[in-house]
């Protein structure tokens, strides 16, 4: 007969059987829990307790079995309490909660309780199964946390400090009512990232090391100015490094903590104004000043120029007479000429030198401002209305403020000067400030009837007006702007706007510094 193949069969692996725990250990277990165990009928009367049970309560088991689970209560708990746990634990679900003891002695206590109902075969309810600690010193300490926490709110918010709580990432995680309204009195999400900025941009070289404790920087003032004429804010900025536990599971034993920085910042503004006024008070009489000197120079500028024409054309026919022969008059000419060029070079002596005044790092928004102050009079009598739009923080640039105020005066009294026409009615002044990549821009756009194409390189020439006294040239105005804007390594260009009237746009290279972090950590994680 053939041999017959043999089919291989995979057998299965039986179930797994759990093994059986004795009753005895069981027992064991409950008894020597370190939780209070009670099993009730489903009246509630009791039928065990453990000896947690009789730690916790101070009744021993002879005491509490046959009794019903009521002698706990201290009769404090709200009824809807018991009536939500009834409505759970009848309808075979478990319920967790909070109730008010009473131990034996009468000294109450807090215990949480779950209460697991027990099921016969048939699926029906036979006991109730107890299990509750004795929270009260956990209460206590949880009250004693939320009472703190709610002390300290209400100091951070009552105290006239803008405080913000910063992450590495520079976003808010905490703050308090006075940092509300700066959000809203300013018009923006988080003013916090302004102000770090415009103090990275100060300091250059970052803030101070981590080291919790420690200031990152020490009142350091920002001004931040705002559009339509309002009054700009300053405040004194400080910043202290904090450090916070990590609450993740796995940082338990090994503790990492979070970098934060909390800012506070002070309103200085009213202090600052009050010394803004003495400072603008002070600058009226420099400025006058100044003014009286440009006119001088001016003034002397325009004869020394006038005289050069003659001069130049009596040397003319000084150097022809003399070519062709002696000629009687040739002498007393060139006498004329000598005391003519003695006479300008006594003119030039006496133009006034400009004072020398030393570099240093300039806001252009306090800048324009201080010359918007010192206009003010002269705008309202033209009947100019201006409108001002700062960017809210300007970095510095390198120059002198004395200069570059002089240069954005004759930005705007050329503006003036412009719309000062006999019956033009649109008279509006848009002057502008904002950061470029690696500059600053001011724009200065009046409503006027704008400049021809081929003046706006003319327009820069010493004595160059497009409006004439008596067929004079008015002054230097716009030719010694530019020439501050070159001297300061900018610009100024003219151009027409859109809407008519002329633009002045100036451009000037920012003051730049070494690029600032929050933090020198490379991680979000501090060990």
């Amino acid at each position: 007969m053939p041999e017959q193949k043999k089919t291989a069969t995979t057998k299965k692996a039986a179930p797994a059987v759990a093994r059986k725990i004795p009753a005895a250990l069981f027992r064991a277990a409950v008894e020597q829990a370190d939780i209070a165990i009670s099993i009730t009928d489903p009246r509630a009367r009791i039928e065990y307790v453990n000896p947690a049970f009789t730690r916790v309560s101070g009744y021993s088991a002879s005491d509490a079995v046959g009794q019903h689970q009521s002698i706990l209560s201290n009769h404090t708990t709200p009824p809807e309490v018991y009536k939500s746990m009834w409505r759970r634990i009848t309808g075979k679900e478990t319920w967790t909660g909070r109730l008010v003891n009473r131990r034996k002695d009468g000294a109450p206590y807090l215990a949480d309780l779950t209460v697991t109902p027990v099921l016969d075969e048939a699926g029906q309810i036979s006991h109730y199964l107890g299990l509750h600690r004795d929270i009260t010193a956990l209460h206590k300490l949880e009250c004693a946390v939320r009472n703190q926490k709610a002390l300290i709110e209400s100091v951070v918010d009552g105290a006239p400090l803008v405080l913000a709580l910063l992450d590495i990432g520079d976003r808010v995680v905490l703050d308090n009512l006075a940092y509300k309204a700066l959000m809203s009195d300013l018009g923006m999400a988080e003013p916090a990232k302004v102000l770090l900025d415009a103090i990275r941009n100060e300091l250059g070289s970052g803030f101070g090391p981590f080291k919790p404790g420690s200031h990152a920087f020490l009142d350091r003032q920002v001004r931040l100015d705002r559009p339509h004429w309002r009054s700009p804010r300053w405040f004194s900025c400080s910043a202290v490094w904090v450090a916070a536990d990590s609450d993740e599971a796995d940082d338990f034993y090994a503790s990492k903590g979070e970098a934060f920085l909390l800012l506070v910042a002070t309103d200085v503004s009213r202090q600052v104004q009050e010394q803004e006024k003495a400072r603008i008070a002070a600058l009226q009489a420099v400025m006058a000043e100044e003014s009286r000197q440009q006119a001088l120079r001016e003034s002397l500028s325009a004869a020394v120029y006038q005289m050069e024409g003659p001069l130049n054309i009596l040397g003319s026919v000084v150097n022809m007479m003399g070519r062709r022969g002696c000629d009687p008059a040739q002498a007393a000419l060139a006498d004329a000429l000598k005391a003519g060029q003695t006479a300008l070079e006594t003119l030039r002596s006496a133009i006034p030198a400009r004072a020398q005044e030393a570099s240093t790092a300039v806001n252009l928004n306090e800048v324009v401002r201080d010359v918007l102050d010192l206009s003010a009079v002269r705008l309202l009598t033209a009947g100019v209305s201006v409108s001002w739009q700062p960017q809210l923080v300007l970095p510095a640039i390198q120059g002198s403020p004395t200069r570059l105020r002089a240069l954005l005066k004759a930005l705007v009294d050329n503006a003036i000067e412009a719309m000062n026409v006999k019956g033009w009615r649109q008279r509006e002044l848009n002057i502008s400030t904002r950061t470029l990549h690696s500059s600053l821009e001011v724009r200065v756009e009046d409503s006027g009837p704008g400049l021809p194409d081929e003046l706006r390189l003319k327009a820069f020439e010493p004595f160059f007006s497009t409006k004439k006294q008596h067929g004079n040239h008015l002054g230097t105005g716009l030719a010694a702007a530019q020439q501050v804007a070159v001297d300061h390594g900018g610009s100024i260009e003219l151009g027409n706007a859109a809407g008519g009237g002329c633009t002045a746009l100036l451009v000037l290279p920012l003051l730049r510094h070494a690029s600032a972090s929050m933090t020198p950590l490379n991680s979000r994680e501090i060990g």
